[in-house]
């Protein structure tokens, strides 16, 4: 984790970049906020990042989106071998499986990144995760499988720096409650999260490992509290399995 600098340019540009790679129009306060920057600097930056094309504001609701040179960064990444091309057929052989919604997450700092989604054919969807935003570490059950393989002090560090906005955003979920949750995933071998986030949903969590051992992302599936309890014999094993193949990929590639 970098340390925030308070006089960085850079820095603070990318910080406002992280805090936008949302599908949702953000307002100024909620971007100074989240990146940690004085309003007026964020201002100041924001209107640089207008004219140079990387943002754009919608001027019927003062909110602020990503621009059309921002979309053209993740189409460069197109064609690389990234995670989210790896994952793709689990994704849609396991919303086939399941009926449910299976997401994959990346980490991004102390944030886990929603960064595809497939529905299953089942009519309640969980829905309210969409593609691109993100929840403090340890919010869900794909972001705790990304928390919970981690070395003991940075998970420490983590639900040290998250507990604010735990207490704020997600008071289901305390810190005694992510330690508890840690040391029951990496026992079970899977995260499983119900009704803290969500009422009456819950979440099972995978993680996929890189070939340093650490997670690099992890397959998560969402779904009503009751669809997953009474199929945990059918959810965990397929979950697993994907998990397990798309972490032999990063093995088989550090090995060639």
């Amino acid at each position: 984790m970098r340390h925030a600098s308070d006089t960085n340019a850079v820095q603070k540009v990318l910080r406002i970049l992280r805090v936008m790679s949302t599908p949702l129009p953000l307002r100024l306060a909620d971007i100074a906020a989240a990146s940690g920057i004085h309003k007026a600097t964020a201002l100041r930056l924001l209107d640089t990042m207008i004219a140079e094309g990387f943002v754009v504001r919608d001027e019927a609701t003062k909110r602020y989106l990503l621009g059309d040179e921002a979309v053209t960064l993740g189409i460069a990444m197109q064609g690389r071998d990234h995670i989210r091309d790896r994952a793709r057929p689990s994704l849609l052989r396991l919303a086939a499986l399941t009926g449910d919604t299976l997401l994959l997450s990346t980490r991004s700092g102390i944030d886990s990144v929603c960064i595809d989604r497939e529905f299953g054919s089942y009519p309640i969807r969980a829905s309210y995760l969409e593609l691109g935003m993100r929840r403090p570490l340890g919010v869900g059950a794909g972001s705790l499988a990304l928390l919970a393989w981690l070395p003991d002090d940075e998970v420490d560090a983590v639900i040290g720096l998250i507990e604010p906005a735990l207490k704020k955003r997600y008071p289901r979920i305390s810190a005694a409650l992510l330690k508890q949750e840690v040391a029951h995933s990496r026992q079970r071998g899977y995260s499983l999260l119900l009704d803290v986030v969500v009422d009456q949903m819950g979440g099972i969590g995978v993680p996929v490992f890189g070939s340093d051992g650490r997670p690099a992302a992890a397959i998560s599936l969402a779904a009503l509290t009751t669809r997953i309890t009474s199929r945990l014999g059918t959810l965990v094993p397929a979950l697993r399995k994907a998990g397990e193949e798309l972490s032999a990929h990063y093995a088989q590639k550090d090995a060639a």
